[in-house]
């Protein structure tokens, strides 16, 4: 049976932002150019693993030419579009051997991209540099998703599990339009607020 999408207020909402504290495979979710996510995946560390099957069907329901997903490395996400490039995040101030993490880039089009290794350091709390930390287990660097907008050439994006709130950040800053989901609040509340301080910074 088809589930019936349905719309909500926004938690949060700007110029460039708006922000849903939904599952995102119950919303009806406007077109974008991009989705661009770190959503939830079989990983050794059990990070959200309640979460992967929704993470699934989103990917099988919603419609987008162009991809770009966090996934495990031993197999591509089970995405029904042409796999045109596969990146890596080499986490650059970690010593562990697994201190790298792939990006897959689909798009509809089926045309290879050159695949990129993208040297950033990992965000989490205590670590050397790591400023912009909220103590999410799974935070994304944000100039690295900076990096992958610009590869991407995107100019609207959608991120439908953005946990703390990098990927929205990073549009914002590059003055794109962007839509984050996130069904914890508690997340929802941190992108918020890093939204509302890049709207003073960019006020300024």
């Amino acid at each position: 049976m088809l589930q019936r999408l349905v719309s909500c207020r926004p938690y949060y909402e700007d110029s460039f932002v708006t922000i849903y504290n939904a599952d995102a495979t119950e919303l009806a979710l406007p077109p974008v150019e991009l989705v661009l996510t770190d959503p939830p995946y079989p990983n050794k560390a059990a990070h959200f693993d309640a979460d992967v099957e929704a993470a699934v069907r989103f990917m099988a329901a919603y419609q987008c030419d162009h991809w770009m997903i966090f996934w495990d490395e031993l197999a591509a996400p089970p995405l029904n579009l042409p796999l045109v490039a596969k990146h890596v995040w080499h986490r650059n101030n970690s010593n562990r051997p697994d201190n790298y993490e792939p990006v897959y880039e689909f798009h509809a089009d089926a045309v290879k991209r050159a695949s990129r290794c993208l040297p950033y350091p990992v965000i989490y709390p205590g670590l050397t540099g790591c400023e912009e930390a909220t103590g999410h287990p799974t935070q994304k660097n944000l100039k690295l998703m900076q990096r992958l907008i610009h590869m991407a050439g995107a100019k609207t994006i959608l991120d439908p599990f953005c946990g703390s709130g990098t990927t929205i950040e990073a549009a914002k800053l590059m003055r794109l339009k962007v839509i984050g989901v996130e069904k914890s609040e508690r997340w929802c509340e941190t992108t918020a607020a890093r939204c509302a301080q890049d709207t003073l910074a960019l006020g300024s």
